[in-house]
């Protein structure tokens, strides 16, 4: 079994930053992919960045250049530093790993990018 919690959500001005971290207890043997992914009000859950075992990323557009997503070595904790945040950002965001071809997703961390 392994579970997720994520933390470092909260409100933030346009233009400002957040680090979200997200912190894999249990074992991780088999996990190929971690990733980050938002729900925004009356909206389906989308993925905003993604990171494999090589630490090949993906980002969505409406994020590139603005989001990094990074993992330490052991694959203990994930993080998504987020930067010129904008209103449509507004979301919850949950940490997931794919593990042995299962998703696995945290309980979420609510961003609101508002002034």
């Amino acid at each position: 079994q392994v579970q997720l919690v994520e933390s470092g959500g909260g409100l933030v001005q346009p233009g400002g930053s957040l680090r979200l971290s997200c912190v894999v207890s249990g074992s991780i043997l088999g996990i190929n992919v971690m990733g980050w992914y938002r729900q925004a009000p009356g909206k389906q859950r989308e993925m905003v960045a993604i990171i494999n075992e090589k630490d090949d990323t993906i980002y969505a557009a409406s994020v590139k250049g603005r989001f990094t997503i990074s993992r330490d070595g052991a694959k203990k904790t994930m993080y998504l530093q987020m930067n010129s945040l904008k209103p449509e950002d507004t979301a919850v965001y949950y940490c997931n790993v794919l593990k042995l071809g299962v998703d696995v997703y945290g309980t979420g961390t609510l961003v609101t990018v508002s002034s």
